[in-house]
């Protein structure tokens, strides 16, 4: 496979060398361009001496073969990382001052970005229009991750890690154009097909809550981050998407169908409704596994039950459980499982075993503790496949890690 990387000029360009190696030890031909700004983080004999191949720089070199459009037209996969903040705009708005985004205009292979800036260069409402917009068109975004960044801040904009970048960038070249893409134009460019297109999918999100009384209630510390990723995810590789909401500590994504429940059991009924027409259901939400015998209708008294409170709780239903036993032909599946488990093998082992029980399609595992998993703005897993192999691996932002699960789900 013939993989351009496009390095510009920021300060995580140094990962840049490792996902060159890792392609180039894949037995894949890459060739890297360069911005003038890359060059004075990693010089060019690295470029060059990494890839195998003569480094590619200038916009007006090579214009008897028209070089622009040659590199982008030979290529299977383009990848941008880092991709700064000036980069990112000037490719959302079709702009092509240099030999890089000359090169993303011409070519039709599919196109991923990985953004490495400063957080508040991030969460700037520019920077966030031109990754929605880029999205839109198809183009594949990994990261940014949250963490260390330059100096002594931290926050989301660090690049990912090489490894999960390589492995966005292969899981993205191999995945077939969707059904939807081959009907509605064979002869769409490929960075302008969005692999979710005319599919419906349900996405839970969130934690419930199971009162005692009015004023209190058994719940979980479930933040709904992970699920609404998943929901914005969706939507920008053009699914329709219902997302189920329980108590979400972040706002709903614009363009998405939002139905608000509470309990376990109103969880149940809303996506069961739900799942009737849908081609793909994601349990992301952390559904409370008990609820109260009985509920009280006024308020709990110290004064009068006294010092000890005992409480009688029953089983809520195993709604994952019930939709993998209902599911449709062609439906499929997708359970998580949040487990406290630090053992790395004791928790692949706790997730087969529940795997079995649930019998889903794929079932995403991850540790969750008093810092991690809930929350946070990251989360690590691993995703099974409904024979209990593992399929995929990430770590990193959440946003990060719900386009690497929508790539085992579009290609199941």
């Amino acid at each position: 496979m013939t993989i351009v990387v496009g390095v510009t000029g920021g300060i995580a360009a140094y990962k840049a060398v490792s996902i060159i190696r890792s392609f180039v030890l894949l037995g894949h031909d890459v060739h890297v361009i360069a911005t003038d700004a890359a060059l004075r983080f990693v010089g060019a004999p690295t470029f060059e001496a990494i890839s195998r191949n003569q480094l590619n720089t200038d916009l007006y070199e090579g214009v008897s073969e028209v070089r622009h459009v040659g590199i982008g037209k030979r290529a299977d996969l383009v990848v941008i990382a880092p991709a700064t903040a000036n980069t990112i705009a000037k490719i959302a708005h079709g702009l092509a001052d240099d030999l890089l985004t000359n090169t993303v205009l011409a070519t039709t292979a599919p196109v991923l970005v990985a953004p490495a800036m400063h957080t508040e260069m991030w969460l700037n409402a520019a920077t966030q229009h031109n990754v929605h917009t880029l999205r839109e068109r198809g183009v594949s975004v990994v990261g940014p991750a949250v963490g260390q960044l330059t100096g002594s801040d931290s926050g989301p904009g660090r690049m990912e890690e090489a490894d999960a970048i390589v492995a966005a960038a292969l899981a993205l070249a191999s995945k077939p154009a969707s059904r939807h893409d081959r009907a509605a134009n064979s002869e769409a460019p490929r960075t302008a097909r969005r692999d979710l297109a005319g599919h419906r999918i349900v996405i839970t999100a969130g934690g419930t809550r199971e009162p005692l009384d009015p004023v209190r209630y058994l719940g979980n510390r479930s933040s709904g981050k992970q699920g609404v990723a998943l929901a914005t995810a969706a939507r920008d590789r053009g699914a329709d998407v219902v997302l189920i909401a329980a108590h979400l500590d972040v706002p709903v994504p614009e363009g998405v169908e939002t139905r608000t429940v509470s309990t376990t059991l109103e969880l149940q009924r809303a996506v069961t409704d739900a799942a009737s027409d849908a081609d793909i259901i994601v349990m992301a939400a952390a559904v409370a596994d008990f609820r109260p015998a009985t509920t009280s209708d006024a308020k709990i008294k110290k004064d009068v039950v006294g010092d000890e409170l005992q409480l009688s709780l029953v089983s809520n239903p195993d709604i994952l459980a019930g939709l993998s036993a209902d599911k449709q032909p062609d439906q499929l599946v997708v359970g998580f499982a949040a487990e406290t488990e630090s053992d790395p093998q004791a928790l692949i082992e706790l997730g087969r075993r529940k795997l079995r029980r649930k019998r889903c399609d794929f079932l995403v595992i991850n540790n969750v503790g008093w810092r991690t998993g809930f929350s946070t703005d990251e989360n690590e897993v691993v995703v099974l496949d409904a024979a209990g192999d593992i399929v995929m691996e990430a770590a990193g932002a959440k946003s990060s890690v719900a386009d690497r699960i929508l790539d085992v789900i579009t290609s199941a």
